[in-house]
């Protein structure tokens, strides 16, 4: 498939790896320059590929290459383990397939919790982070199981997974009465989670698999691989803080904890985007023209 962008091209692209097949998009310059410099952008826990859709209109000139992770989208036949190793892997063959090294990478959510870890497991090809509201480790209370904690942040995605819908329309039916997307709703939204639905004996259900986001998501609280890399950043990185969550409530990332990892990681600045939650940091015009404006100021730091 492909379509056109005002400054764009979009198409798909189908990479060998480990188990299968990582499926992909990439918005190409519309001008095809063949130096245009590219950006590796990794979605979030149940997102796909689609949701750097905001963004890349507001990069002219600049390729943006964004993978369905393992479990998600057109990757969902992908096997396990997952985990953000397995991830940073899967993204580093899509690089390699399509002959990229030395990119700035963006990561929102759990992507950039890949994005970090990548850049330890694969540090020629990362030239710098953006982090957007995702990468550090969530805060976990003192006495409070990881389980626990997991559910009371995770669950009600965990429990959309397990939904089916009738149709189309019913499955944006639910988005539109999510609290993250009130007063934002519109046929962009609409698009984005037509292309997350498929087929599910009778009716549709999302096409992330609960198995990779069950997966996955003890790393978002205990670290493993996350903490070696965060340990071993060397590369210039920013964090782009959403004030507000997933349910457009408490921040996912309190400011404080924010602060405290920029103290202890010389290479991380910090960045408060204003009037946006977890969700409309990426996925409205508003939301991703601020972290368009962060991965240009990178991409122009890239010799």
């Amino acid at each position: 498939m492909s379509t056109s962008l005002a400054a764009h091209t979009y198409s798909e692209v189908d990479v060998a790896v480990d188990g299968g097949t990582l499926h992909a998009g990439v918005w190409e310059p519309a001008d095809g320059a063949a130096e245009a410099p590219t950006v590796l952008a990794v979605h979030g826990i149940t997102a796909t590929h689609r949701a750097w859709g905001w963004m890349a209109p507001a990069l002219p000139g600049v390729r943006v290459v964004a993978p369905d992770l393992r479990g998600r989208g057109r990757s969902n036949a992908l096997p396990g383990p997952y985990g953000m190793a397995r991830h940073a892997d899967d993204v580093a063959a899509l690089a390699a397939h399509l002959g990229l090294d030395d990119v700035v990478v963006a990561g929102h959510s759990m992507g950039g919790f890949v994005a970090v870890v990548l850049a330890h497991r694969h540090p020629g090809l990362v030239r710098s982070l953006v982090l957007v509201d995702g990468g550090l480790p969530l805060a976990l209370p003192a006495g409070v199981d990881p389980d626990a904690a997991m559910a009371a942040v995770l669950g009600p995605a965990a429990q959309r997974l397990a939904m089916t819908f009738s149709d189309t329309d019913a499955y944006r039916a639910f988005w539109q009465a999510h609290p993250a997307f009130a007063g934002h709703w519109g046929e962009d939204l609409g698009a984005y989670f037509d292309y997350d639905l498929e087929p599910a004996d009778d009716a549709y259900r999302s096409s992330a698999r609960l198995e990779a986001m069950t997966g996955d998501q003890r790393e978002l609280f205990t670290g493993e691989s996350l903490l070696l890399a965060l340990g071993a950043l060397a590369v210039p990185a920013a964090f782009l803080r959403a004030p507000a969550g997933l349910l457009a409530d408490a921040p996912l990332y309190p400011a404080d904890q924010v602060r405290e990892w920029a103290g202890r990681l010389p290479t991380l600045r910090v960045v408060e985007v204003p009037d946006v939650n977890h969700y409309t940091i990426v996925m409205t015009p508003a939301g991703a023209a601020a972290v368009a404006r962060e991965v240009t100021a990178h991409v122009a730091a890239t010799p």
